[in-house]
C-alpha cells in the first residue's frame, strides 16, 4: 500500500473535498483547477501503476471509487447549482451501482471485467464537461450540451457492459 500509485490515488481522494470547499465557496476557477489536477491525476496513477508493476487489489478498489467520488462530488454540485438536471446525475448513479453489480457477479464467477473504450470515454466526456461547466456558468445552453453528452455516454457504455457481459447471467439463481 506504499507504492506511487496508491500515493496519487490517496491525494485524489484527499483532493476532493479541497475541490468542494473552494467550488462552494466560490472560488470557482480555482475549485476547477482542482479537479482537473485530480483528473489528471487518475492518468498518473494508472500509468504509474502499470508501467512499473504497482498494480495492488487497494489500487483496484480504491482508484474507480476515487474516479467515482470526485465526478459525483462535482455532479452534486452542479445539480445544487441548478446547472446540471438532478435526474441526470440520477441515471449516472444507476449506471455505476449496475455495472458495480455486474462487476460483482463476474467475480463470484473469478472473472474480471475490465474497463471497456466506452466506459474511458464516458469518464474522459464527463470530466471534461464537468470543467466547462464549473467555468463557463454564464452558458445555460453549454450546461444542457455537457448534461447530454454525459447522459449519452454514460447509457452507451452502461448497456455495452451488460451485452458484452450478459452471459455472466448465466445460470443465476
Amino acid at each position: 500500500m506504499n507504492t506511487t500509485a496508491t500515493k496519487i490515488t490517496l491525494l485524489r481522494v484527499a483532493m476532493i473535498p479541497v475541490f468542494l470547499v473552494l467550488a462552494y465557496t466560490d472560488h470557482r476557477i480555482i475549485a476547477t483547477v482542482v479537479f482537473i489536477l485530480a483528473s489528471l491525476s487518475d492518468l498518473l496513477d494508472g500509468y504509474i501503476a502499470r508501467h512499473y508493476n504497482q498494480v495492488s487489489n487497494f489500487g483496484k478498489f480504491m482508484d474507480p471509487l476515487a474516479d467515482k467520488i470526485l465526478v459525483l462530488s462535482a455532479m452534486c454540485f452542479l445539480v445544487e447549482k441548478g446547472q446540471m438536471p438532478g435526474w441526470v446525475m440520477a441515471i449516472v448513479l444507476f449506471r455505476e451501482f449496475a455495472v458495480s453489480g455486474l462487476r460483482l457477479v463476474a467475480a463470484e464467477k473469478q472473472r474480471v471485467i475490465a474497463a471497456a473504450w466506452s466506459g474511458k470515454v464516458k469518464t474522459t466526456c464527463t470530466m471534461v464537461g464537468l470543467c466547462f461547466m464549473l467555468v463557463f456558468t454564464q452558458y445555460p445552453w453549454l450546461d444542457m450540451l455537457v448534461s447530454a453528452v454525459i447522459l449519452i455516454t454514460t447509457v452507451y457504455s452502461g448497456v455495452e457492459y451488460f451485452l458484452k457481459n450478459k452471459d455472466v447471467f448465466k445460470d443465476a439463481d
